[in-house]
């Protein structure tokens, strides 16, 4: 089979619960539904963390934070880790990347490795593709002075993302619209599709040979919120020229600090309106320009051997919990997200898979559809690519067994920044605190430093308000055995990425009985 082309989109910040296709009752994004219809759409995938850097990490590697180490803005990804993209354009794949996220696009974390060319739409100085209406000297002029430009910004930009002293600085309410508006935090989300739409038809006319893989990376539904009006007025036309509402946004957008941090008086009934308002309009605003993008998908040649992938990386708290952004928590609006595979030759159309999978797998998924496994001592073996491919999922072949793992490692700027702020928050919401969450089946456990602390019927009690963990005392056991066989897993990867050594799957028994089972090994 000839291989297919693979596009990848990351929903940053996305909560699978504000998408019609996963909540119908809300109605806000047509585009996404009636393309979720057409795919197969995985009701209860869980990211393996709970914020970008650590999220995009595991989507490129497979490997769990604890495996892969990327758990911080200060920190990168080892050299000796497998990331798919490098293996991809091994393959001989055409790999381009369209980042609207600064963590991502900005920062020199390892995460743009193997990328034959990567626009990023974030930061004091984007990286557009070069316009091809400009004469050719001016696209020359354009092209060098925004190379200097970029190399200059650079090392300040990453700075900011690697220093305390500076991120906590960042975060002051006189500072924070600076960078978030004029910085571009958000990247340019509408003109990255425009410019994703015009590389897909300028590709299309010159009929090139090579397999496509194009990531793309929104940020809509991150703070600060700016949608425009009409998507205010489809999405919560109530808050529409209420100048208290509008002050109380302008004042969460003006203060960075106030965007991933516990709430002990929790959210006043007007702000929780006002922030799932514009949450939600976010969403729509997404869903309406995505529209452009899917009609390109659609009017391609090789439109049925595409592989589309669309995933969140995380989601946010909106004041659940008492918590509001993406910090601390291992809660179903962090942790539950959209994922959705379209594949027309190979995956059937409108299938709904209801037991729980991790995100992580996306990595096994599109090596396994670009036909073999890599060739490197650093990738996992053939038998894991093939048996953690969702497809075999699909396929009714799930060698986790409906089984998704979690990991929560705090941003520690965000703690030291908290702590030159509000210290007493830190020992009283847990803030330094590793979180792990397994889910399974329709239960849901949490650890915190290794101890189990909660445990949720996720069928009866989807928001998490009602633990059960005095009352399943025996499920809580078998589940927090299942968590620490993970880890020990994971750490096992950890310590060999750290060594040089080869992952290898003889680390997990457990796994080696599965795939004998599904007959992947002998």
């Amino acid at each position: 089979m000839t291989r297919p082309d693979i596009i990848f989109i990351v929903l940053d910040t996305q909560r699978a619960d504000r998408l019609g296709c996963y909540h119908p009752a809300r109605s806000l994004t047509p585009h996404i539904d009636r393309f979720a219809a057409s795919a197969v759409l995985f009701e209860a995938a869980v990211s393996p963390a709970q914020w970008t850097i650590p999220s995009h990490a595991s989507l490129f590697t497979g490997l769990y934070p604890t495996a892969h180490q990327l758990l911080q803005s200060n920190l990168s990804l080892g050299p000796d880790t497998p990331h798919v993209v490098e293996i991809l354009r091994d393959e001989g794949y055409e790999t381009v990347g369209f980042c609207n996220n600064p963590l991502v696009g900005v920062l020199d974390n390892g995460l743009k490795r193997g990328f034959n060319a990567f626009y990023n739409y974030a930061g004091t100085f984007p990286n557009r593709p070069q316009q091809d209406q400009l004469p050719l000297p001016a696209r020359l002029k354009e092209k060098i002075s925004g190379h200097l430009r970029r190399r200059l910004a650079g090392p300040i930009q990453n700075f900011f993302g690697r220093s305390d002293s500076a991120f906590s600085l960042s975060l002051n309410r006189w500072f924070t619209p600076m960078w978030s508006r004029w910085g571009n935090f958000k990247g340019q989300n509408e003109k990255s599709i425009a410019d994703v739409v015009g590389y897909l038809d300028r590709r299309e006319q010159e009929e090139r040979e090579a397999p496509l893989f194009l990531f793309l990376n929104l940020m809509e539904t991150h703070l600060p919120f700016h949608p425009p009006r009409r998507f205010v007025e489809k999405a919560a036309p109530q808050l529409t020229g209420n100048r208290e509402a509008q002050r109380v946004m302008r004042e969460w957008n003006s203060e960075a600090y106030r965007w991933s941090r516990p709430l002990p008086d929790g959210l006043t009934d007007l702000e929780w309106e006002v922030l799932n308002g514009y949450y939600d309009a976010e969403v729509a605003y997404q869903d309406d320009y995505l529209a452009g993008l899917f009609a390109a998908l659609g009017r391609r040649a090789n439109r049925r051997n595409t592989l589309t992938i669309i995933v969140g990386d995380h989601g946010d708290g909106l004041g659940e919990h008492n918590y509001f952004g993406h910090a601390f928590v291992a809660y179903q609006e962090l942790l539950h997200v959209p994922l959705i595979l379209h594949w027309p030759n190979e995956l059937p159309a409108g299938r709904r898979i209801e037991q729980p999978v991790s995100t992580r797998r996306v990595f096994h998924t599109i090596l396994e559809a670009a036909g073999r496994a890599p060739d490197t001592e650093r990738a996992p073996v053939e038998a894991e690519i093939r048996a953690l491919s969702l497809g075999e999922v699909v396929a009714g072949r799930d060698v986790e067994q409906g089984t998704a793992f979690a990991e929560v490692y705090p941003p520690l700027n965000f703690v030291k920044a908290m702590d030159d702020r509000q210290p007493e928050l830190i020992e009283r919401f847990r803030c330094r605190d590793i979180r792990r969450a397994i889910v399974q089946n329709e239960f849901k456990l949490i650890q915190i430093e290794a101890i189990p602390e909660e445990l949720y019927d996720l069928t009866a009690d989807a928001l998490e308000l009602d633990s059960i963990l005095e009352r399943e005392r025996p499920l809580t056991a078998r589940l927090n055995q299942q968590i620490n066989r993970v880890v020990g897993v994971v750490e096992g990867q950890r310590d060999n990425l750290l060594a040089g050594v080869p992952l290898d799957i003889d680390q997990d028994p457990e796994l080696i009985q599965h795939l004998r089972g599904l007959g992947y090994i002998d």
